[in-house]
């Protein structure tokens, strides 16, 4: 036992063995602890949880990401979830006007694309983040644009940024060539090169069938012709 009543490294390394069974069949001992800190998919800050030891004594304690949950950690693990508590709110708060100036602003970013509209490149988290700096004039992370993978094509994307844990906002980006080609634009003249073969086929098979009402008609003339 440890001087402020933790339990000792010692007693987070025990195993329990039935008497009856070998020692490799231990089960590995878990540990009442205080998280100090959020540990994603296991708890929040100021949460109390069983572990098992080993993660315990390997990695949460170590890191000082929880501590075992003696009743002075755990009060001073309230108080401090608490103030987090109250900082977060404030952080929120300020994010929601930011959000509102950000929510539906437009950004244009060119690239160098073929005639399909297929980028030589792509369009990334940095170049997004970048834009929305210069918006709220001030660094934004590229890791806060959740993009979930780089944009390969020219069109518009609606692209959430992340403010806070709890804020986000959504911009739309529209990706266009370098000399200004749109996605509907190569839609259109894929939709036109289209149009115009469709309106030239039926042309062809009228030529093809006037050819063919000619030769017939030679050929009846000819045996008519034989005939006399």
């Amino acid at each position: 036992m440890s001087s402020d009543g933790a339990p000792s490294s010692a007693r987070l390394s025990h195993r329990t063995c039935s008497r009856n069974r070998a020692a490799s069949s231990c089960q590995e001992s878990t540990v009442k602890v205080v998280f100090l800190e959020d540990v994603a998919g296991t708890a929040k800050i100021g949460d109390i949880k069983e572990v098992k030891a080993g993660f315990a004594r390997n990695f949460l304690l170590p890191r000082r990401l929880a501590m075992p949950a003696t009743p002075s950690v755990v009060k001073s693990a309230e108080q401090r979830a608490a103030r987090e508590a109250r900082l977060q709110d404030a952080r929120d708060h300020a994010a929601r006007a930011v959000a509102e100036k950000l929510d539906g602003v437009a950004y244009t970013l060119t690239a160098k694309a073929g005639s399909a509209g297929k980028l030589f490149g792509s369009v990334g988290t940095a170049d997004i983040a970048e834009k929305v700096a210069a918006t709220i004039g001030a660094e934004f992370e590229r890791h806060n644009v959740l993009l979930h993978e780089p944009i390969k094509e020219l069109g518009d994307y609606p692209i959430v940024v992340r403010l806070t844990k709890n804020v986000t906002a959504t911009v739309n980006v529209s990706v266009i060539g370098e000399d200004g080609t749109t996605a509907a634009d190569i839609k259109a003249r894929a939709a036109g090169t289209s149009t115009r073969a469709e309106a030239e086929q039926p042309a062809e098979d009228s030529v093809e069938e006037a050819e063919e009402t000619a030769e017939v008609e030679a050929v009846v003339e000819e045996e008519e012709t034989d005939e006399e």
